[in-house]
C-alpha cells in the first residue's frame, strides 16, 4: 500500500505540473493566440507536440494490447502505415499548408478550405465543423476512458469518478492556456511517454525471463510472430492475414492528411524553414515509439505465459498491459514505485496530449467556423475567448458521456474516428494544396461523400464479409477523392483570383 502512495504522489506531481503550464499560458489576446499560439511554435516543439498529439492512448495501451492479444500482424502493419503516413504528411503537406494558411489568414482547417475555395455559402465550414464535432467526441472519449481504466484497474478507484477527474484536469489546462499550453505540455508528455516505453520494455523482458524466453513463448503460438497470420491466443490457433487486409491496415497512414489536430500544428509553426528539422525529429520518434509499443505487446505475452501477470481474456483487458507492468514495478520499493508512477503518467501523457489538441480543434470548429463565420455572431475578443473555453468544456462533457462504458476497446474507437477524419478532410486537403483545378463544388461533394461513406462501409458494406471486410478508411478515402475530381471537372474552373493565389503559394 505504501508503494501505491508513492505512485499516486508521482502522478499528482505530474498533473499539477500540467495545470501550472495552463495557468502560465492563460493570457491569450485573441482567437489566433488561443487556437494557433500566434503561429510561433519552434521546430522541436512543433515536432514533438505534433507527434504526442497524434499518439493517443493507443500508443501505450491500444497497440501493445493488440499485439499481445492478436499477434504482431495487425499491430505491425498499423504501425508501418502510421509511420509512413507521418513522414509523408510532414514531407508534402506541412510546408504548403503553413504557407497557404498564412496567406489566406485561416486559423482552422475548415476555415482554410473555405478561404481556399472562396466559399461564401459557408457549406464547407458547416460540414467541416459538424464532422469535427461528430468524430472528435468519441475520439476524445477514448482518451478519457483510458484514464478511467488506468485508475480503476490499478488502484480500484471507481471508473466513472477517475475518468471524470482526469477529464477535468485536461479541460482545465486546455481551456486556460489554449494552443500554447497544449503544445508545451505535449512536448513534456512526449518525453514522459518515451521514458515509460523504455522502462516497461526492459522491465518486461527481464520479468519474462529474458529475450530468448520472450521469443520462445511467442513462437509456441501458431502465427504469433508472422506478419501474414492473425492469432487467437486463447485457442492457440491462427488465421490468414491476407494481402487485402495488409493494404487495408496500411491505410491508417492515409488518415494523417485529414487530422485537424495534427494539421493545426503545421499551421502554427513559426517558420516554415524549420519544418525540415521537425520532420526528421517527428518521424524518427514516431517510428521508434510505435516499434517499441509492438515489441512490448510481445513481451507482455511472455510475461503472462510465465505467470507474472494474468493472461487477458479480451482485447480490452490486454490494453491494461502497461498498467499491470507499472504495478509490478511499484511493488519493489520506494524508488520503483516512483518509476511506476512515471509509467502511469506516461499513459496519462499519451491520453492528455491528444485529448487537449482534439478539444481545441473541436472548439475552433464550433466557435470560429459555426458561430462566427456561418451564423455571423459578432463577439469581442474577450467574449470570443469565453465562448471558446466554454466550448472546450461542452465537448469534454459529451466525451465523458461517451466514455461511460469501461468495456469499450480504445483501439477500435480510435480507428473509427481516425477513418472519419481521414476520409472527410484527407482527399480535399491534398487536392486543395496541389491541384489548381479543384473547385468549391468538388470540395463540398468530396467531404460529404467521405464522411457519409465511413458509416455506410462500416455498418452496411463491411458486415458482408470477404473482400468487403476491410478498414473503412481505404474505400472511403478513394471514393471521396474520385468524387472531388469528377465534380471539379464537371463544374466551372476556379476564378483567376484563386488560381493566382495558388500559383503564388506554390512558388
Amino acid at each position: 500500500m505504501n508503494g501505491m502512495i508513492y505512485v499516486l504522489g508521482a502522478i499528482a506531481v505530474y498533473l499539477i505540473g500540467m495545470l501550472a503550464i495552463g495557468v502560465a499560458y492563460s493570457k491569450n489576446n485573441n482567437s489566433e493566440d488561443f487556437f494557433l499560439g500566434g503561429r510561433r511554435l519552434g521546430p522541436v516543439v512543433t515536432a514533438m507536440s505534433t507527434e504526442a498529439s497524434d499518439m493517443s492512448a493507443y500508443l501505450l495501451m491500444g497497440v501493445p494490447g493488440l499485439a499481445m492479444f492478436c499477434g504482431v500482424a495487425e499491430a505491425s502493419w498499423t504501425a508501418i502505415g502510421l509511420a509512413a503516413g507521418t513522414y509523408l504528411n510532414w514531407l508534402i503537406v506541412a510546408r504548403r499548408l503553413r504557407r497557404y494558411s498564412a496567406a489566406t489568414g485561416a486559423i482552422t482547417v475548415p476555415d482554410f478550405l473555405a478561404r481556399r475555395f472562396r466559399d461564401k455559402s459557408r457549406i464547407i465550414e458547416t460540414v467541416g465543423a459538424l464532422v469535427i464535432i461528430i468524430f472528435f467526441v468519441p475520439y476524445t472519449a477514448s482518451g478519457f476512458a483510458a484514464c478511467g481504466k488506468l485508475f480503476n484497474s490499478l488502484f480500484g478507484f471507481d471508473y466513472m469518478k477517475a475518468m471524470l477527474l482526469s477529464a477535468a484536469v485536461i479541460v482545465a489546462y486546455c481551456a486556460l492556456g489554449g494552443f500554447m499550453a497544449a503544445s508545451v505540455t505535449s512536448l513534456i508528455q512526449s518525453i514522459v511517454m518515451t521514458a515509460a516505453l523504455v522502462i516497461v520494455l526492459f522491465f518486461g523482458i527481464k520479468t519474462a525471463g529474458g529475450w530468448g524466453a520472450v521469443v520462445e513463448n511467442a513462437r509456441a503460438v501458431p502465427g504469433y510472430l508472422s506478419l501474414a497470420a492473425s492469432t487467437d491466443i486463447l485457442s492457440g490457433s491462427a488465421g490468414r492475414y491476407t494481402p487485402l487486409m495488409v493494404v487495408s491496415t496500411l491505410a491508417w497512414g492515409l488518415g494523417y492528411f485529414g487530422m485537424p489536430h495534427i494539421l493545426l500544428h503545421f499551421m502554427a509553426v513559426r517558420d516554415e524553414n524549420g519544418l525540415k528539422v521537425s520532420r526528421r525529429v517527428g518521424s524518427i520518434w514516431c517510428v521508434v515509439s510505435l516499434g517499441v509499443a509492438v515489441v512490448i505487446g510481445i513481451v507482455g505475452f511472455g510475461m503472462a505465459s510465465r505467470g507474472a501477470i494474468a493472461m487477458p481474456a479480451t482485447e480490452s483487458e490486454a490494453e491494461n498491459l502497461v498498467v499491470r507492468s507499472a504495478a509490478l514495478i511499484a511493488s519493489h520499493g520506494v524508488f520503483p514505485a516512483v518509476v511506476g508512477g512515471l509509467i502511469l503518467a506516461g499513459i496519462l501523457a499519451a491520453t492528455m496530449s491528444t485529448a487537449d489538441a482534439q478539444l481545441l480543434a473541436a472548439a475552433s470548429g464550433v466557435t470560429q467556423n459555426l458561430l462566427l463565420d456561418v451564423f455571423g455572431v459578432k463577439l469581442s475578443d474577450k467574449k470570443n475567448m469565453l465562448v471558446a473555453r466554454l466550448t472546450v468544456v461542452g465537448v469534454a462533457v459529451l466525451g465523458a458521456i461517451f466514455a461511460s462504458d469501461p468495456g469499450s476497446s480504445i483501439f477500435r474507437v480510435v480507428s473509427f474516428a481516425w477513418a472519419g477524419f481521414g476520409a472527410t478532410f484527407g482527399p480535399v486537403m491534398l487536392l486543395a494544396l496541389f491541384w489548381k483545378r479543384c473547385t468549391r463544388q468538388g470540395a463540398i461533394a468530396g467531404m460529404i461523400a467521405g464522411a457519409g461513406m465511413i458509416f455506410v462501409w462500416k455498418y452496411l458494406v463491411a458486415p458482408l464479409g470477404g473482400v468487403f471486410a476491410i478498414y473503412e478508411l481505404l474505400p472511403s478515402f478513394v471514393i471521396s477523392a474520385l468524387v472531388i475530381v469528377l465534380v471539379s471537372l464537371c463544374t466551372a474552373a476556379p476564378s483567376e483570383e484563386i488560381c493566382a493565389e495558388f500559383d503564388a503559394v506554390r512558388e
